[in-house]
C-alpha cells in the first residue's frame, strides 16, 4: 500500500502509522573468485523497523553464529561477508540464499541470491611451445588461440609484437572460438608475430600467448578460385537454445577465392530490424534482447563467382518466468473482499504458488474465507485485522523462479485528498492530460471528478479515472481548457479540490528537413521551422544523423547550426543518412526526417555491342554504368567518321535513360564507330569506350544539290551555281555534278550536259540576259541521283538603254511635290528591273535668285513597279531640279530630261538664338538672333509670354520690323515670378516656330548673412550662402589686431558671389576685431582669436630683402601700365560705338551664344571683352585669366580707379555672342551653373608691413 502515497504525503499523514517491511535492496548472486568476493547483504523498511533472518537451501541460516562469518546490521539492512583467507573454507558457503525482513505487520522475502565458487584456479600463463605454420598461396588456415579454460568469459585480441591489432577484413575474420580464420592466403600474411592475447574482466588479467609464425609460400601455378565452404560452423545445421532478453550471436565464417560475401535471411520470417545487427563483416547475426518471436530458421549464404554455400541455424528461445501482472499493495477496511491476481509467463509455463509471510499455504490452517483460482489468484473474503499480512506470490519453471510481496493491511481510516488545491496542469494538444487527486483512507475513498459541462465527464471514451483518483483525458483539445472539481466522500462533509486545465498549441513543424542530393565536396543545408506557442518558451533545436546526436564542430566546421539551418560541409560518403530535426519545448516535442544522398555524374557506360546490321541501320546496345544516386535522364549517342576524322565526335541519335539500346539510322558508304554518354541531373558522364569500326556499302546518291541558279554578272555568260552536297552523302566513291542546260525559248528539246566535281559552272557566248532551264544531278560509281527539276536562270545583264519618258511633276505645297512619269520598256533594261531613282537637287534660295550654288541634293528610290511618286521634305522658297533614272544590277541607264521648279514660301524655322536680360526688379530685356531658316520673306516677329507659375493670360507682342533684334518690355513684369518667353519669326505664309526661355527679372543685391568663419594659425576662412536672383554687391572686411595696438586695416573689395573669402597674413596666437561693411554701413562683426602661440622672432627671409620688393615693385608697376594700356585699346579701339553697337544688326560671323542664359555683368575684365576689341587680348598673353584676375587671387592688393565713363560702358548689357559671359554665376535665368571666375582659387589679400 505504500506504493499509492507520494513519499512526502506518506510521511506527513503516516508519521504514527504502522508500516509492513519491504525489501528496499535484493541480495544480488555471486561468483566467488577471492576471498573480499563473499558479500551477501539486504536491506529493508518497515515501522517498526523488521528484523532479518536468512535461509540457505531452504534451511535456517544463522551467520552470526558461524565463527568463519563477520555480521553488519544496522537499523533496515544486515550482511554478511567471510573471515577467512582461503578459498577452501568457501566452498562449504555455496547454496541458494534468501533474507526475511519480519516484523509485527508481516514478514518480506527476498529474492533468491546464489553463492558459488570457481572450482578452477584463475588462468595463469601456461609455458608453450612456438607454432610455425606454413601454407600456400590460395589456400585457408586456422591459427587458433586455445584460452585457459575457466568459467568467466575471456575477450580475444589477436595483436602483432608491437600491440597494434591485426587487421580484419572479410578475408581475415575472429571467431567467438578465439581463432583467426583466413579465407584465403596471401604473401603478406606472412609475419612471425600473430599473437593472441586473452583478457578477463573479472579478474583483470590478460594473458599473452606464444607467438604464431605464419610463412605463407608463393604458388607455382596460377592460384585457382575456389568454391566457398564453412570453416564455423561445419556441417549444414545447427541449433540454439537462448533465453528471453539475452544476447545470441549466430556466427557463420567460410573461406574460398575470391574472398565470399555472407548474407543472411530468415526463412520463416522478417529479420528484425531492432534487435538484429550484423557485425564481424557480416559473418555475424547478433540478437540483442531476444525474445520468443525470434525463434525460428535462419541461413547465413556465402557466395563468391565460384558458387555458394549455405548454413541453418534453429534458434530455440525458452524464457524464465516473468510478470505479466503483479498484486497490489493495499488498505482495505474490515468487511471487505480482497484479491490478489497473480499471472506470470515463460517457456515452459512457470507454476503459481503462494505463501503468507514466507510459510507455504499448505503448511497453514485451512480457512474457508481463503481460496485460490485456477488461474493463480488468492482471493480472501470477509477480511479481518488479522489477515494483515504480506502475502507472496512465487513463479517457477525450469530456467528460475521470480517472487513478489504484496502488502494487505486491514485498517480503518477516515478519507483525505493529499494533493494540493488549485494546481494548474498544463499540456499542449494531443496530448494526455493527467490531474491528480491523490486520496488516503480504509476502505479506499471513492473520487468523483466534475467540470462545468452538463454531461458526465466519464461518458467521454477519452476521459478515464485511474485507481489512483486521478483523471487521464486523453488526445486533449483546448475545448477541454477549464476547471475540474475533485470530490471526496467522507462521514461529515464531501472533500474536494479545484485543478485548472491549460491547453496550448502544440509545436508543429512548419518546414521540414527535404531529402537533398548532394554532389561531394558541396554543402548541403538542412532548413527546420516550427510553430511553437509563445506560452511554452524559447525552443531548443536538436539535430540527430541515424538517431545519433549532432553536435557542432569546433576545428573542421563540419557541422554549423544557424538559427534553423543544419550546415554539412565538403559532404562525403561518411555523411549519407537520415537526419531528424527536434524541436524540444518544455512540454512537447515534434520531429521531422531529411535524408541526405550522394550524388555524382553517372559512369560511362560499357560493353558496347553493335546487333542487326541492315542497310542503312544498326542496333546499338550497352550495360549502364553506375549512376551515383541520380537517376539517368538520357543516354547521347555519338559516332566518328572513320574517313574524317578530323570532324571529330558527332551526336547521332539520344534515347531516355530507362533505354539500354538504340536503333541508329546510317549513311551509306562510311565507316562508324560509336560510343554512348550518359546524362542525369547532375551532368554528363565520361565518354563510353568507343565500339568497334561498322561499314556500311555504297549506293547511288539520295538527293540532287539544292538551290541551283544562276548568278551571272557578266555579260554574254551563264554562270550556274549550287549548294554543294556534303561528303558524307556521295553515297559512294567518284563522286561528280552532271550539269544540264538548254534555252527556255526556241532552242528545241536537246540539253547541253557537262560534269564537274565542284560549283560553279561556266557557259560563255550565250547573249545578255537570256533565260535558260538549267539541271543539276549528283553521279557516283553506283549510279545517279533522282531525276532533278529544271529551274530558270539568266545570263549576265548590262546597263538599261534608256532613260523614263514623260516626267511630270505638280506641287503640293511648300516641302512636297507629286512626281509621274511612263513605264521603261523591259526590253531597254537588259536585266532585272529594279526600280526607280529620282534625283533632286536644291540650287539656291528664292531670296537669294543669283545665287547657283548647291545646298543640297536628295536621291529617292522606288520599286520596279511604281509610275508615280510623293516627295516630301523640300525647303519651302527654294530652286530645286531633277531627272529620273533606271537602274538594275548592272548600273543605271541614262537620266531623264532635267526638270526645274520652285518651291512656294513656308512658315520660317525658330530664331537661332534667344537672351533675356534684366536691367532692373520689373524690366525684361529680350535679345535675339533671326531664324536660320525663314523659309521665305521675314516681315516680322511674335513675341508671346506668362507666368510660369500659373494659368495665368498668355501676353502677346507683336513686332513688325523683321530687322529689329532686341526689345525692352514696356509692361512691368512681377519681381517675385519666372515667366517663359515664346519668340516665332513670321513670313507671309505664317507664324513659325518659336524658340522658349525661361527667366525672372534680377532683384537688387544685398550683402551676405550668415557668414561662417575657420580660423587657422595665419589666416581665417570666411564662407556664405550666396543669395539666388540677387545682383552682386560689393564689401570690405575691416580687422584690428588687439594684442599689437596697431591700426584697423582694409582688404580689397570681396565680390558677393564668391561663396568664401580667405583672410591671410595674421599672426598666431593673437585676437582680432573683424568689422564687414556695405557702402559704409557695418552689417555684421564678431571677435576671432588665431591658433598658435604667437611670434616670438620673425626669421630673416628673402622676401624681406631690398632687391626682392625692389622687382617686385616694378612687376606691379609694368602690369599696371599693360592695363591702363588694355583699357585705352578697349574704349577707343572699336569701329563703332557702343551705342551702334547695340542698336545695329548683329554682326554675322560673331559665335552663337548659348541659350536660356542673361543677366548682368560682373566686373570682370575677361567677361567684359566684345568683338569690336579682339587683337590685344588674342596676341597678347597679358590679357589672359591669370593676368587680369581682379578677385583677389594675386598676393598684392590692387586698386584701380576708373572714371565713371567707363564703368558705366562696362556695365551696360552688350549683345552679340559675349554677352552669354555677363551672366552672373547663381543667376536664376542661368540653368547651368558656372564655377566663380576665380578659378577655383579663394580670394586673398596678404599684409605686406
Amino acid at each position: 500500500f505504500m506504493s499509492l502515497l507520494p513519499g512526502h504525503c506518506f510521511m506527513a499523514v503516516m508519521d504514527s502509522i504502522k508500516r509492513p517491511p519491504v525489501i528496499t535492496t535484493q541480495p544480488e548472486s555471486v561468483t566467488v573468485f577471492s576471498v573480499e568476493d563473499l558479500v551477501m547483504s539486504c536491506e529493508a523498511s518497515g515501522n517498526p523497523p523488521p528484523i532479518f533472518r536468512w535461509t540457505k537451501d531452504g534451511e535456517e541460516f544463522n551467520p552470526g553464529s558461524d565463527p568463519e562469518l563477520k555480521v553488519t546490521e544496522d537499523t533496515g539492512s544486515f550482511a554478511f561477508y567471510t573471515l577467512s583467507n582461503t578459498m577452501d573454507t568457501l566452498k562449504r558457503y555455496q547454496g541458494k540464499y534468501v533474507c526475511y525482513a519480519s516484523n509485527e505487520l508481516g514478514t518480506a522475502v527476498s529474492n533468491e541470491a546464489i553463492l558459488t565458487t570457481d572450482g578452477n584456479t584463475p588462468p595463469t600463463q601456461q609455458k608453450e611451445k612456438k607454432v610455425n605454420v606454413k601454407s600456400e598461396q590460395g589456400s585457408s588456415i586456422v591459427l587458433k588461440c586455445n584460452p585457459p579454460q575457466s568459467s568467466m568469459e575471456p575477450i580475444i585480441h589477436w595483436m602483432d609484437s608491437t600491440l597494434h591489432h591485426i587487421q580484419l577484413s572479410k578475408r581475415v575474420v575472429a571467431g567467438k572460438d578465439g581463432n583467426l580464420y583466413f579465407a584465403h592466403l596471401t604473401t603478406k600474411d606472412s609475419r612471425n608475430d600473430y599473437t593472441c592475447n586473452v583478457q578477463y574482466l573479472t579478474t583483470r588479467t590478460i594473458l599473452t600467448k606464444e607467438p604464431i609464425i605464419l610463412t605463407v609460400s608463393p604458388s607455382n601455378s596460377v592460384v585457382r578460385s575456389k568454391r566457398p565452404q564453412m570453416m564455423r560452423p561445419t556441417g549444414s545445421h545447427s541449433t540454439y537454445h537462448a533465453l528471453r532478453g539475452q544476447t545470441v550471436e549466430l556466427e557463420c565464417i567460410v573461406q574460398g577465392l575470391p574472398t565470399p560475401d555472407v548474407s543472411w535471411l530468415r526463412k520463416d520470417g522478417e529479420l528484425s530490424e531492432s534487435r538484429t545487427t550484423k557485425e564481424m563483416f557480416d559473418r555475424r547475426l547478433r540478437f540483442s534482447n531476444i525474445s520468443e518471436s525470434d525463434g525460428g530458421e535462419y541461413q547465413c549464404i556465402a557466395t563468391n563467382s565460384q558458387g555458394k554455400v549455405t548454413h541453418t541455424f534453429t534458434v530455440i528461445v525458452e524464457a524464465a518466468p516473468y510478470w505479466t501482472k503483479e498484486p497490489v499493495s493495499q488498505l482495505y477496511a474490515p468487511g471487505e473482499t480482497v484479491r490478489l491476481d497473480c499471472q506470470a509467463d515463460g517457456i515452459p509455463s512457470p507454476a503459481i504458488s503462494w505463501t503468507i509471510n514466507g510459510i507455504p499455504l499448505s503448511a497453514i490452517d485451512k480457512d474457508p474465507r481463503r481460496s485460490v483460482t485456477p488461474s493463480g489468484s488468492l482471493i480472501l473474503n470477509d477480511v479481518n485485522f488479522g489477515d494483515t499480512a504480506i502475502y507472496q506470490c512465487r513463479a517457477s519453471n525450469k530456467h528460475g523462479t521470480i517472487l513478489t510481496n504484496t502488502n494487505v493491511y486491514v485498517i480503518n481510516l477516515p478519507p483525505q485528498i493529499l494533493t494540493e488545491d488549485g494546481n494548474t496542469y498544463t499540456f499542449t494538444e494531443g496530448q494526455k492530460a493527467l490531474l491528480e487527486c491523490e486520496t488516503f483512507g480504509s476502505p479506499k475513498p471513492k473520487v468523483i471528478w466534475e467540470n462545468g459541462n452538463a454531461s458526465s465527464l466519464l461518458a467521454d471514451p477519452r476521459v478515464n479515472l485511474l485507481t489512483n483518483g486521478g483523471l487521464e483525458i486523453s488526445n486533449v483539445t483546448h475545448n477541454d481548457e477549464g476547471s475540474y472539481t475533485c470530490f471526496v466522500q467522507n462521514t461529515n462533509n464531501n472533500l474536494s479540490i479545484t485543478a485548472e486545465l491549460e491547453v496550448l498549441n502544440r509545436t508543429v513543424i512548419l518546414s521540414p528537413p527535404q531529402a537533398l542530393k548532394v554532389q561531394p565536396g558541396n554543402t548541403a543545408i538542412f532548413t527546420c521551422l516550427a510553430q511553437v506557442d509563445p506560452k511554452l518558451g524559447p525552443q531548443l533545436i536538436l539535430w540527430r544523423k541515424n538517431n545519433q546526436k549532432l553536435f557542432e564542430s569546433e576545428t573542421d566546421e563540419k557541422y554549423t547550426f544557424e538559427g534553423p539551418d543544419l550546415i554539412i560541409t565538403n559532404v562525403g560518403p561518411d555523411d549519407e543518412g537520415v537526419y531528424t530535426c527536434e524541436i524540444i519545448t518544455k512540454l512537447d516535442m515534434a520531429s521531422a526526417n531529411g535524408t541526405l544522398t550522394l550524388c555524382d555524374r553517372p559512369d560511362p557506360p560499357f560493353q558496347l555491342q553493335i546487333t542487326d546490321p541492315k542497310r542503312r541501320e544498326v542496333t546499338l546496345s550497352w550495360t549502364p554504368g553506375d549512376d551515383h544516386n541520380s537517376d539517368v535522364l538520357e543516354y547521347v549517342v555519338e559516332f566518328e567518321d572513320q574517313g574524317s576524322k578530323e570532324r571529330g565526335w558527332e551526336e547521332l541519335k539520344r534515347v531516355r535513360g530507362d533505354k539500354e539500346r538504340a536503333s541508329l539510322p546510317l549513311w551509306p558508304y562510311m565507316s562508324y564507330r560509336f560510343r554512348v554518354i550518359a546524362i542525369n541531373d547532375v551532368g554528363k558522364s565520361d565518354p563510353s569506350k568507343p565500339s568497334e569500326i561498322h561499314n556500311t556499302p555504297a549506293e547511288a546518291p539520295d538527293n540532287n544539290p539544292e538551290d541551283v541558279r544562276s548568278e551571272s554578272a557578266d555579260p554574254d555568260t551563264l554562270v550556274i551555281m549550287w549548294e554543294e552536297i556534303d561528303k558524307r552523302n556521295f553515297n559512294g566513291p567518284n563522286f561528280i555534278y552532271r550539269v544540264l542546260w538548254r534555252r527556255a525559248v526556241g532552242s528545241g528539246p536537246d540539253w547541253h550536259i557537262n560534269v564537274t566535281t565542284a560549283p560553279p559552272f561556266i557557259v560563255s557566248g550565250v547573249g545578255n540576259f537570256s533565260a535558260f532551264e538549267i539541271k543539276v544531278q549528283a553521279v557516283n560509281e553506283k549510279g545517279q541521283g533522282p531525276e532533278p527539276d529544271p529551274v530558270i536562270g539568266y545570263s549576265g545583264e548590262d546597263v538599261p538603254l534608256e532613260a523614263p519618258m514623260d516626267v511630270g511633276l505638280v506641287l503640293v505645297n511648300s516641302t512636297t511635290i507629286k512626281m509621274t512619269w511612263a513605264p521603261i520598256d523591259k526590253q531597254t533594261v537588259r536585266g532585272h528591273l529594279l526600280g526607280y531613282k529620282i534625283y533632286l537637287n536644291r540650287t539656291g534660295s528664292r531670296a537669294h535668285p543669283r545665287a547657283k550654288e548647291s545646298e543640297g541634293s536628295m536621291v529617292v528610290v522606288t520599286g520596279p513597279n511604281v509610275e508615280k511618286k510623293v516627295i516630301s521634305g523640300l525647303r519651302p522658297f527654294s530652286h530645286y531640279e531633277l531627272a529620273v533614272a533606271v537602274f538594275n544590277s548592272k548600273g543605271e541607264g541614262p537620266g531623264s530630261e532635267t526638270l526645274s521648279f520652285r518651291t512656294p514660301e513656308g512658315v520660317p524655322g525658330p530664331p537661332m538664338s534667344l537672351v533675356l536680360d534684366s536691367p532692373s526688379e520689373t524690366e525684361m530685356t529680350l535679345h535675339w538672333t533671326p531664324p536660320s531658316q525663314p523659309n521665305g520673306i521675314l516681315i516680322g516677329y511674335l513675341l508671346q509670354y506668362q507666368r510660369s507659375d500659373d494659368d495665368s493670360p498668355m501676353q502677346v507682342v507683336t513686332i513688325e520690323d523683321p530687322t529689329v533684334t532686341r526689345l525692352t518690355l514696356g509692361t512691368p513684369l512681377d519681381r517675385h515670378s519666372h515667366y517663359r518667353f515664346y519668340l516665332r519669326g513670321r513670313t507671309a505664309a505664317g507664324d513659325g516656330e518659336p524658340i522658349m526661355r525661361v527667366g525672372a527679372t534680377t532683384l537688387d543685391g544685398e550683402p551676405p548673412a550668415n557668414i561662417s568663419l575657420s580660423v587657422g594659425e595665419n589666416s581665417v576662412n570666411l564662407s556664405w550662402v550666396t543669395k539666388k536672383r540677387h545682383r552682386n554687391v560689393s564689401f570690405q572686411i575691416l580687422y584690428l589686431n588687439k594684442n599689437d595696438g596697431s591700426k584697423w586695416k582694409r582688404t580689397e573689395k570681396v565680390n558677393s558671389s564668391q561663396s568664401f573669402y580667405q583672410l591671410q597674413g595674421l599672426t598666431p596666437g593673437s585676437h582680432y576685431r573683424l568689422r564687414f561693411i556695405h557702402k559704409n554701413t557695418t552689417f555684421w562683426e564678431t571677435d576671432i582669436e588665431t591658433e598658435g602661440t604667437g611670434v616670438k622672432e620673425v626669421q630673416t627671409s628673402f622676401a624681406t630683402q631690398g632687391w626682392f620688393i625692389g622687382v617686385v615693385s616694378a612687376i606691379v608697376l609694368l602690369l599696371l601700365i599693360l592695363l591702363i594700356l588694355c583699357f585705352i585699346k578697349r574704349s577707343k579701339g572699336g569701329k563703332y560705338s557702343v551705342k551702334d553697337k547695340e542698336e545695329g544688326p548683329m554682326d554675322s560671323e560673331a559665335r552663337p551664344m548659348k541659350d536660356e542664359t542673361f543677366g548682368e555683368y560682373r566686373f570682370d575684365l575677361e567677361e567684359k571683352r566684345t568683338a569690336s576689341q579682339p587683337s590685344l587680348c588674342e596676341e597678347s598673353k597679358l590679357c589672359s585669366e591669370d593676368n587680369l584676375d581682379f578677385n583677389g587671387s594675386s598676393a598684392i592688393t590692387t586698386e584701380l580707379n576708373i572714371d565713371e565713363s567707363l564703368a558705366s560702358q562696362f556695365s551696360r548689357p552688350s549683345e552679340g555672342p559675349e554677352v552669354l559671359h555677363g551672366l552672373p554665376d547663381n543667376s536664376p535665368l542661368n540653368p547651368t551653373t558656372v564655377s566663380p571666375a576665380t578659378n577655383g582659387m579663394p580670394n586673398s589679400v596678404t599684409i605686406l608691413d
